[in-house]
């Protein structure tokens, strides 16, 4: 439950990796190192295909996770618990922006 775990805010927060966020230098060798592979630039209709297919699942999540958080906050909470809810909620609405980009990209790209 959330209100069994104290809030703290300084503490890092776990990746999907289970390991905790770096720098971003780290992230942007991370990210350089998993482009596809790339001639002249542009990538291959497939991998664009593929990544929109992807771009589309997550933001199905991401309002899944956004409504978690629109009916918890019809719910008194207080507290750490009130805490934790808008760190996920402002968090889910920053990776819906971003989501938001990535697609606009795509769709630039034919």
């Amino acid at each position: 439950m959330v209100g069994d775990a104290p809030f703290a805010p300084n503490a890092s927060l776990p990746t999907s990796a289970g390991r905790c966020s770096g720098s971003v230098a780290d992230r942007n060798a991370e990210e350089e190192s998993a482009q596809p592979a790339m001639d002249e630039n542009k990538l291959r209709p497939e991998t664009v295909a593929q990544l929109r297919a992807l771009a589309h699942d997550l933001s199905n999540s991401l309002e899944t996770i956004m409504q978690a958080c629109y009916l918890l906050q019809q719910v008194k909470l207080e507290g750490d618990n009130r805490k934790w809810l808008e760190l996920i909620d402002e968090a889910a609405q920053e990776a819906t922006r971003i989501n938001r980009q990535i697609r606009e990209i795509l769709r630039n790209l034919g």
